[in-house]
């Protein structure tokens, strides 16, 4: 069996759910700190806010590590959570000049019982975790919607 039919199969049970909130988490090619360069994190946001307006998603939260991505996303009316990484992940690499993402990504759907600030709060607290600052808002790649 190919290494990457386990993959697919994976995938194939994905559903993309109208107005559903997904915890997304992307990982650079082999770990790689891409995003220590700050040229390469910033390009990377901007990617991310367009490719979200223009599948009419709203992007809740994010935090860009050096080497992945959480994004919280509530998708829109159409489109799918598949389409908009593929897009994102394509136009990112395009935009930093070679590729950078790991195949795939994994997500987790928010459900109407959780508390979908704690996630967000879970999600911009990751540099803080990783010891990459002393406060959250010296982290310079990360935003939510809310003030948290």
């Amino acid at each position: 069996m190919d290494q990457n039919d386990g993959y697919h199969r994976l995938r194939d049970g994905r559903v993309s759910l109208p107005g559903q909130i997904y915890h997304v988490t992307l990982t650079t090619q082999y770990r790689q700190p891409v995003f220590r360069d700050f040229g390469h994190a910033r390009a990377v946001i901007r990617v991310m806010h367009r490719t979200a307006e223009r599948h009419r998603c709203r992007s809740l939260c994010f935090a860009l590590m050096p080497d992945h991505l959480h994004w919280l996303v509530q998708l829109g009316e159409t489109g799918t959570l598949q389409t908009l990484m593929r897009t994102m992940k394509s136009i990112s690499a395009h935009h930093v000049g070679r590729p950078i993402w790991q195949d795939g990504y994994h997500e987790r759907a928010i459900r109407v019982e959780d508390d979908v600030r704690a996630v967000a709060r879970y999600i911009v607290a990751n540099p803080l975790r990783a010891g990459l600052v002393a406060r959250v808002g010296d982290y310079p790649h990360w935003d939510a919607v809310w003030l948290l």
